[in-house]
């Protein structure tokens, strides 16, 4: 598709993407109700594919249009700026949530629930996936960030990704080994949405993994807040060995205050948002809490959160979001 878009105005791009996307497109949608801070403004489009076809027709409205696109799956780890997101916000909560098992191997889309997900694999007496009650993003998600927790992380399970590609408009399944996983990052970009994920695990011990996954929940809520956040803000940069939480604390951070955000009383590597409140104060004190820790010890923490409309970031090392 060669179609001419009108001048270099953002305005005039999104007018054309909305004609591009028909009955698809969704203008001016509030970004965030769909993410766990909770803060920010809306996406210019919002797109709710229900189908690779759709997804099809976002990629021809990217390729005329050249806006840029915003995947997002459960919102855990995404920070959308005040001002918004000027261009094409894919959800994938449409494209379906289910799993199949087969043997040992699990194949689960996008938009399955971790925490769901890690209890009816237990229930199914399968081991090797408990960890991930305790992370509250999607599947999807869960690939693009290699997530993980109390022990485990994606890269141990998983055996190939079901990519879409909204630069080439293909779909195909990749090889875990390609995707360049590695701590609490892949190399996966902000054009490539993970549809599906192949698992393999093992037969296990149902009560056993069953006792795990409690133990899990219910560290989780002895040490970790609820409310307005994004979990974990910096990636530890000794894993195992120190905790960027350890870092925040030894500066006198823990309960930090910064307009309308807060750095966690209970664990100083949560930074929280409140009702009503900006992205930016959670933005600037991500960034206050980074040079404040560099200065006095010289660690350079990295953040998981991130960054959406934001003239300038924190985060360096997050492509794509699908949390």
């Amino acid at each position: 598709m060669n179609r001419h878009v009108a001048g270099d105005d953002n305005g005039d791009r999104i007018k054309d993407a909305v004609a591009l996307l028909g009955d698809l497109a969704e203008v001016d949608v509030p970004l965030a109700p769909l993410t766990t801070y909770r803060v920010g403004g809306s996406a210019a489009i919002m797109v709710r594919p229900r189908s690779i076809t759709d997804l099809h027709t976002v990629a021809d409205a990217l390729a005329v249009t050249q806006l840029p696109v915003l995947i997002l799956g459960r919102g855990s780890n995404v920070l959308i700026a005040d001002n918004g997101f000027a261009g094409i916000a894919v959800m994938l909560s449409e494209l379906g949530s289910d799993f199949s098992i087969e043997h040992t191997q699990v194949v689960a889309a996008a938009a399955l629930a971790l925490p769901q997900l890690a209890r009816r694999l237990v229930a199914a007496s399968l081991t090797g996936f408990e960890w991930a009650v305790g992370v509250p993003g999607s599947i999807g998600g869960a690939v693009r960030m290699n997530a993980g927790g109390h022990g485990g992380d994606m890269a141990q399970s998983l055996v190939e990704a079901r990519l879409f590609d909204l630069h080439t408009n293909r779909c195909a399944w990749v090889q875990a080994g390609s995707l360049g996983l590695r701590f609490r990052g892949s190399d996966l970009a902000d054009h490539q949405l993970v549809i599906e994920a192949r698992l393999q695990l093992a037969h296990g011990d149902r009560d056993k993994s069953e006792r795990e996954l409690n133990e899990i929940v219910h560290w989780r809520r002895e040490h970790q807040p609820g409310g307005q956040n994004a979990g974990s803000v910096f990636v530890n940069p000794i894993p195992g060995e120190l905790a960027a939480g350890e870092l925040i604390d030894s500066v006198g951070l823990r309960g930090f205050v910064l307009g309308s955000a807060s750095v966690s009383d209970k664990h100083a590597n949560f930074i929280q948002g409140s009702e009503g409140g900006r992205a930016s104060d959670v933005r600037d004190l991500i960034q206050f809490v980074r040079d404040r820790v560099a200065a006095e010890t010289g660690f350079v923490l990295r953040s998981e959160v991130r960054l959406v409309g934001f003239s300038d970031a924190v985060s360096d090392d997050t492509p794509g979001v699908q949390l």
